[in-house]
């Protein structure tokens, strides 16, 4: 059974899994898919037809916007924003309100392990590779590939990381590691 704070605003069309920890003035929308085990912090806003897989930690204040999908094991800092628009508008041409039917929801995808520090914004389209570690305070615009460290605005590849965090001279170097460390290829459902 997953924990759920009495000021958590859940929907009763979204599917927590067993053992996920839900905190204060938490917001999940509808069809919204939580894994097992996952803990969500204060304030997060999950919204409709997010996937998150099992063992994720999602911290305080993260925006979690559909259209994304969230692979297992997968650390979200504080403040973490994925958007899911790239061309953002209040109004159409005409000046008429858009609605949902006049926009095109992007896709994003955060594979296996990855990791994504604190203030990071994550724009629509991206796929962020398995055990990659985004630095604080980074957007995200292109592709990080797996194991890669990024960091600055735009995300730059500054060097690659193991599985177990250790900094590696290449991506082949820490994908060694990282199966000598023992980290699996699980991915999401």
């Amino acid at each position: 059974m997953a924990t759920i704070h009495p000021t958590a605003d859940v929907s009763p069309e979204a599917e927590i899994g067993v053992g996920t920890r839900v905190w204060s003035n938490v917001q999940i929308r509808e069809r919204a898919h939580i894994g097992i085990n996952c803990i969500i912090a204060r304030n997060v806003y999950i919204e409709c037809d997010v996937t998150v897989g099992d063992n994720v930690k999602i911290q305080n204040n993260a925006s979690l916007y559909i259209g994304l999908t969230v692979e297992d094991g997968v650390f979200i800092g504080p403040h973490v924003i994925f958007t899911n628009d790239r061309v953002p508008r209040a109004i159409n041409p005409d000046g008429t309100l858009k609605s949902a039917a006049d926009w095109h929801v992007g896709q994003t995808r955060v594979c296996y392990g990855a990791a994504l520090g604190a203030g990071t914004v994550v724009v629509t389209g991206v796929t962020i590779g398995r055990w990659a570690l985004v630095g604080s305070g980074a957007v995200v615009t292109h592709d990080v590939p797996e194991h890669a460290i990024v960091v600055g605005n735009p995300a730059r590849i500054i060097g690659y990381v193991s599985a177990g965090g250790v900094r590696c001279a290449s991506q082949d170097e820490a994908r060694a590691l990282s199966a000598h460390e023992g980290a699996t290829t699980s991915s999401a459902r």
